[in-house]
């Protein structure tokens, strides 16, 4: 499995209520097919006995096309399942706790928002993802956006891999990469769309196209 975030350019971060009526797993199978190096599962609706279902359908799939695959939140449930890690929340454990349950082969990311959270997540954390960058529905409840300025300002304090989300799209993704980020989070612009496939490969072109471009030293 992919276990290098910062290599991974695109994460793809799901929402079966975006998927047009299509089953999860035949948009996270074109993701793939598009070339999507990790998953996150993230249903917050779901039961646990629902999720752990949908997790071990979608495992299968996301281990032929040798993906990383995370969870959202649920620690539990990647405990019990062979997942590659998990995905926190501000309001989910600590990401020390977080390493203490699931040992050192997982990973785990952290969402963030702030300068502080950023820096706060170096204990225990493989990665970020900040945002949201830009104006988007999915990320409303989080507030406005934090923009690339904070972006810029997370990358000059962590050295940690940093994935942008938030209103990420094929048109603007190049600015992300050049603010400081490793690589992009998407929900809708996968999710949703009529050929996710294309939409992946789509995406990771202009990722890696500006990557490199940009000098980390």
């Amino acid at each position: 499995m992919n276990y290098e975030p910062s290599s991974w350019g695109l994460y793809v971060v799901t929402d079966r209520s975006q998927t047009q009526g299509r089953p999860l797993e035949a948009v996270v199978d074109a993701a793939l097919e598009g070339g999507a190096k990790a998953i996150q599962l993230r249903e917050k609706d779901l039961s646990a006995q629902a999720l752990y279902e949908l997790a071990q359908r979608l495992l299968p799939i996301v281990r032929s096309r040798g993906a990383a695959f995370l969870i959202n939140d649920r620690i539990d449930l990647a405990m019990a399942l062979p997942l590659d890690g998990v995905h926190l929340a501000r309001t989910s454990l600590p990401p020390a706790e977080a390493r203490r349950l699931l040992g050192a082969s997982r990973l785990i990311g952290i969402s963030c928002h702030t300068v502080e959270e950023a820096m706060e997540a170096h204990e225990g954390a493989d990665f970020i993802v900040l945002g949201p960058l830009f104006p988007t529905p999915s990320k409303a409840a989080y507030g406005p956006p934090v923009g690339l300025e904070r972006l810029r300002e997370v990358r000059r304090r962590i050295e940690l891999p940093i994935l942008g989300i938030g209103g990420v799209t094929a048109t603007n993704a190049a600015e992300v990469i050049a603010a400081g980020a490793d690589g992009v989070a998407s929900i809708s612009a996968v999710m949703s769309a009529v050929d996710p496939a294309a939409a992946v490969r789509g995406l990771l072109q202009v990722v890696h196209a500006a990557s490199a471009h940009v000098d980390r030293d």
